[in-house]
């Protein structure tokens, strides 16, 4: 039987997972949510010893524990979390009878199962926020040690330090965002050094490496943590308080929160023309909040939409900014940056997959991609409520059907 795959510290996660479960400790601290995997790609199936090595590793994510070493590093470098958290994460405990897998076999080929996995985390929000982010790193692990294998790490350190390089020398602004997809922890490991490697080598460059989402990582390597806020958030005040104003609303909580921090908001969550039509109803929210997160639709069709909405109350977006952070590659960081330069914003990039799951198949000398998981793992409910997303593709929603349409409606989406 082969050796358990854990993260690495309770802190092997993304930074918005700490964020968001400090605001839901000051709003929400005895609501009850459910969250739900999907895994999107039907032609990738996972194996019954993937699924069965899932299942023994999250079954001993009660070992994980905040060091007295890494609160104090987080007393320090994230000065906006109360002693009151603090001593929460450090008695916080995963429970794994939270987590609820199924494996849904499939097909049979020889000895082996394949099929999908079901997967569902239900408990207090404040519990189950924490599952997301660990639960998605150590299945991508998993299944790359026992379905898909024809892969190795030839040439991975040079490519992340060419990517790097170049990111940095065309003045990008950028950070690394792949913790919940990564091929492995050493990956994202190797990825975080060769990052600030070619930091290190071009101290001339235009561009910057922010950090990494992953904050176990940014501790490690001395870096910054990076991360705001995320879609889960939005539902859930949503699903509770109604969706009409529910961006804003989310927008006032989280600011009680952070008056003076993590003001970056995510427009996608029930479209970006939802999110405008409340954002241009507080014109001093909107000249407080450092900028936007673009994160599904048209990346190049943000900046002028944004620009027109600060511009009509009379911001000057030179001193925005706009983080992008869908689905990212060199190119496409590239082109945005260019746009964002015309248009006058300050750009930033969180970059995921492109980092850190960027393999092609041994077998064929690199001819062929060994593709990287798309899954996710999304609030389903709130206090029983279903959670919904619509995102910029206005056709790939998230959630109870019934609740999508009467979002839709309240909004004039597109059916």
């Amino acid at each position: 039987m082969s050796a358990v795959i854990l993260p690495r510290s309770i802190l092997d996660t993304d930074l918005y997972k700490l964020t968001m479960q400090y605001a839901v400790m000051k709003h929400f601290p005895n609501t009850q949510s459910t969250y739900r995997f999907t895994h999107r790609s039907k032609d990738v199936p996972f194996s019954r010893t993937c699924a069965d090595e899932f299942a023994r590793s999250v079954a001993h994510f009660d070992r994980l524990v905040l060091t007295q070493e890494e609160r104090d590093w987080l007393r320090k470098t994230c000065p906006y979390f109360s002693e009151e958290y603090l001593e929460y994460l450090s008695n916080y405990r995963f429970d794994p009878s939270q987590v609820h897998i199924k494996f849904i076999v499939e097909r049979t080929e020889g000895d082996e199962e394949y099929g999908n996995i079901d997967i569902e985390a239900v408990g207090p929000w404040i519990e189950a926020i924490f599952w997301e982010v660990p639960l998605m790193s150590t299945l991508s692990e998993i299944y790359f040690t026992t379905v898909d294998t024809d892969w190795n790490l030839d040439g991975q350190r040079e490519l992340a330090y060419d990517k790097a390089k170049r990111l940095l020398e065309a003045g990008c602004v950028f950070s690394e965002f792949g913790t919940r997809r990564r091929r492995s922890f050493d990956v994202q490991n190797l990825v975080v050094e060769e990052i600030l490697r070619a930091e290190r080598d071009l101290p001339n460059a235009k561009g910057k490496a922010s950090g990494t989402s992953n904050v176990y990582l940014a501790m490690k390597h001395n870096t910054s943590p990076m991360g705001t806020i995320a879609h889960e958030w939005f539902m859930g005040v949503g699903a509770m308080k109604g969706y009409e104003h529910a961006n804003a609303l989310a927008m006032e909580l989280w600011e009680s929160v952070y008056p003076n921090a993590l003001l970056l908001a995510l427009t996608d969550t029930f479209s970006t023309k939802a999110f405008f039509q409340d954002f241009k109803g507080n014109v001093d929210r909107a000249r407080h909040w450092k900028g936007l997160r673009q994160d599904s639709g048209d990346p190049f069709a943000f900046a002028p939409a944004a620009k027109e909405v600060y511009t009509s109350m009379g911001i000057d977006v030179s001193e925005k900014t706009i983080i992008y952070s869908d689905a990212l590659d060199l190119e496409k960081a590239l082109k945005l940056k260019k746009q964002c330069d015309e248009v006058g914003f300050m750009p930033s990039f969180g970059i995921g997959t492109f980092l850190t799951n960027d393999f092609a198949k041994a077998s064929t000398g690199g001819k062929e991609k060994s593709k990287a998981l798309n899954m996710v793992i999304k609030l389903a409910s709130i206090e029983g409520k279903p959670c919904v997303k619509i995102s910029d593709d206005l056709m790939k929603n998230t959630g109870d059907k019934e609740t999508v349409l009467m979002v839709k409606d309240i909004f004039g989406l597109p059916k």
